[in-house]
């Protein structure tokens, strides 16, 4: 037990949170020192299968949009992972429905944190979607 509540210490200075939600939705991630290869980022993207009018994101529809928008913007490499997601919506209710899980590996520059942003907001816009999960943590890399 002690063992927990001191990695929540430990892990609670991994990330600088911005002075204001309204100046940026985007947290830092502080890369740790690494034994072995290189601090980098990653960056976990969620985005929902399910349009709110219409049928579901075909698979052809998101290969489509990985190939266009994606790989092009990370260019080194990229995992995509299937995901069920659930949220409580706006009306109360608890909503369900297939996701994509895409993983980034990358430095921390201003140009990566504009890439994964214009990424969220074409998916947003192109296929209707209120919201695209992001979630950045430190990582040593090496391969």
């Amino acid at each position: 037990m002690l063992g927990i509540i001191a990695s929540g210490f430990i892990l609670n200075g991994c990330v600088i949170r911005p002075e204001s939600a309204a100046n940026s939705a985007t947290i830092k991630a502080v890369p740790s020192v690494c034994q072995q290869g290189v601090p980098m980022v990653q960056t976990t993207l969620y985005f929902g299968m399910n349009r709110p009018q219409g049928p579901v994101i075909a698979p052809a529809e998101w290969q489509s949009f990985v190939d266009s928008e994606v790989t092009p913007k990370f260019k080194d490499g990229l995992t995509v992972f299937e995901a069920k997601g659930q949220w409580l919506g706006h009306d109360g209710i608890v909503a369900k429905e297939n996701s994509k899980a895409l993983m980034l590996i990358h430095a921390e520059s201003k140009d990566s944190d504009l890439a994964v942003n214009l990424l969220r907001d074409k998916y947003k816009a192109q296929f209707s979607q209120e919201s695209v999960m992001r979630i950045d943590a430190p990582v040593c890399v090496d391969f």
